[in-house]
């Protein structure tokens, strides 16, 4: 009988690990997509975390007590209203293209994180990701 415990604590002890590891690699991946990709697709992205591109509108960004609100527009004109809290990045401004981090939540992406996209830097270790804007 001390065999067959030992199996099923061995098992028992290997699908919590199993689990633990699917867990940590699905929190881990966070998909990036453009703004027309993202709503495009938001259904299936429901309330999964993601990194989202688009241009920030000019005359859009409302800066709050403790967030800025803002309207990102795509490269094939989708629109996406924005709800960031934090800290924003010296460079933000309208009319640049920035990547978000966070959800949909209702009808606006929740985000914690913005990265700037201004530099031959990023271009360079970003070849694939959006340059450039029509009408801006």
């Amino acid at each position: 009988m001390g065999r067959r415990r030992k199996l099923v604590a061995g098992l028992v002890i290997a699908a919590a690990l199993g689990f633990l590891l699917l867990r940590a690699v699905g929190d881990a991946t966070v998909y990036f997509k453009t703004a027309d990709e993202a709503v495009a697709e938001r259904a299936e992205l429901g309330s999964h975390r993601f990194r989202i591109e688009g241009l920030v509108v000019p005359g859009s960004v409302r800066d709050g007590d403790s967030e800025v609100d803002f309207t990102i527009r795509g490269q094939q004109g989708a629109i996406v209203n924005v709800v960031h809290k934090g800290d924003v990045p010296e460079l933000f401004q309208p009319d640049i293209p920035v990547v978000m981090e966070g959800r949909f939540v209702g009808q606006n992406f929740e985000s914690d994180r913005i990265l700037v996209k201004h530099t031959n830097e990023y271009k360079a270790e970003n070849p694939d990701r959006v340059e450039e804007y029509p009408g801006a």
